[in-house]
């Protein structure tokens, strides 16, 4: 199973909702980051941050089609 795939939304959302008292919408327009800083230092570590992005942008740059490509 994918780490995505095993990440706890439903106890994220009632935590956001329940507990911070957001709206729905308003949990839905938060950052990763804002999140993070809202729930306190309970959160634990951020799961990634600036120097992590852009380390795997290194490991796996965007790479540009050639233009005679045919996909499909």
């Amino acid at each position: 199973m994918s780490r995505a795939a095993s990440f706890d939304w439903p106890g994220l959302m009632r935590t956001g909702l329940r507990d911070l008292g957001l709206k729905p919408h308003e949990f839905w327009a938060l950052t990763p980051a804002e999140l993070w800083l809202l729930l306190g230092p309970e959160a634990g570590e951020m799961p990634m941050g600036r120097g992590r992005l852009d380390q795997l942008a290194a490991d796996y740059p965007d790479r540009v089609a050639d233009e005679g490509a045919s996909y499909g």
